[in-house]
């Protein structure tokens, strides 16, 4: 038996000064697997942040780290600026911690109501008050008509409101999300995330949101920590991520990309789309070109096909936008076969000669595998 006292919940209110949760260089294994490598992250009162990347990356083992349903090994987790997660000291759990639990399995509890599954973690309210509460946060999420009703007579996209209502009932200063849309159909799930994020920013709750979907950390997120392999490769907005990304992992898991090798010569790489200028690399060095299918524009040109030009292969529509594949020459007779995406309908029969337009803000440029960057 553990002889050391159990945390009070004195020991977890949180200070407003501090961040709701900060997260000091964890380092986290199970048995010879390192699941998360010095990592350090913190998330602000209201703010969303958003922990994205593969599966197996370690994003869900930090989310069980904060919830206190792992102990943690290195490193160390505050909330509010206290200390509540340190090697050696006494382990704060779950419902010491005033945190709130959405998971991808809405768990809610199947012999009770849903005015009572939300109202159950608030035992220190009298009834009524108890009852207020939780028709509040399910008026807040369009569920108020199914207080009555149980969970097995609701939607799969009903019962995740309903656990969400019940995670925020509580008023925990953080939330914590694990993959919750994930199980419900694309138009549900859009409309289920876009309802959650106007609650948690209507109640002031920071949140860690654990996802793998790109788009839904670029919706949800006012930061996005995207890992792979224990580790964060980069932290920042989602802006920050799409325009600026430093690592071609961060390129590439944000969609589609055309890649291609070069050359810097004179500052710049040649592409079969044109020149782009690179800053930062050293003149000689190899490097990869990484340009985003939205990042050309295509022209249709109303003239023969020449053996110079640039030409359609295929056009495929996808809804809001159409992609079209591209058999792109250049001046010296350089071919690249490469994807354009272009808003709305746009569809040229195969073999239509195109000018192609480069968006030089949406083109990369990495040395080379074994390349170092120089001046």
């Amino acid at each position: 038996m553990n002889s050391q006292a159990t945390p009070t919940d004195a020991d977890c209110q949180v200070s407003h000064e501090a961040p709701v949760l900060a997260m000091h260089h964890i380092r986290h294994t199970y048995g010879q697997h390192q699941a998360v490598e010095d990592v350090s992250l913190y998330v602000e009162q209201g703010e969303v942040v958003c922990l994205l990347g593969p599966s197996g990356c370690g994003k869900t083992t930090l989310l069980r780290i904060v919830a206190g349903l792992e102990a943690v090994q290195e490193g160390g987790v505050d909330l509010g600026g206290r200390p509540i997660g340190r090697p050696g000291k006494p382990h704060v759990p779950p419902e010491k911690r005033n945190v709130g639990l959405a998971f991808q399995d809405s768990a809610l509890f199947p012999h009770l109501s849903v005015l009572d599954n939300v109202a159950f973690g608030l035992e220190s309210l009298p009834g009524k008050q108890r009852r207020a509460r939780a028709m509040e946060l399910l008026e807040q999420l369009g569920m108020q008509a199914y207080a009555k009703s149980y969970p097995h007579t609701l939607s799969g996209g009903q019962q995740q409101r309903v656990a969400l209502a019940r995670a925020l009932a509580p008023a925990p200063s953080l939330m914590l999300l694990d993959e919750p849309f994930s199980s419900l159909d694309a138009r549900l799930r859009d409309r289920i995330r876009d309802d959650t994020l106007h609650v948690l920013k209507r109640v002031g709750a920071g949140a860690l949101l654990v996802t793998h979907d790109p788009e839904e950390a670029m919706f949800m997120a006012d930061r996005i920590a995207l890992m792979r392999d224990g580790q964060i490769v980069q932290m920042g907005t989602p802006l920050e991520l799409y325009c600026a990304p430093r690592d071609p992992f961060v390129v590439t898991f944000f969609g589609e990309v055309n890649e291609m090798a070069g050359e810097v010569q004179g500052g710049q790489v040649k592409t079969p789309v044109g020149n782009v200028p690179v800053n930062d690399i050293a003149d000689g060095s190899p490097v990869r070109v990484l340009i985003r299918p939205e990042a050309l524009k295509v022209v249709t040109l109303d003239e023969p096909l020449a053996e110079h030009h640039s030409h359609v292969v295929m056009a495929k529509l996808l809804g809001r936008s159409s992609l079209v594949h591209i058999c792109a020459h250049d001046a010296d007779g350089w071919e690249s076969h490469l994807h354009a995406r272009v808003p709305g309908v746009f569809l040229p029969e195969e073999g239509q000669p195109v000018l192609i337009q480069l968006d030089p803000s949406q083109v990369f440029v990495f040395p080379a595998e074994g390349a170092t960057a120089g001046a």
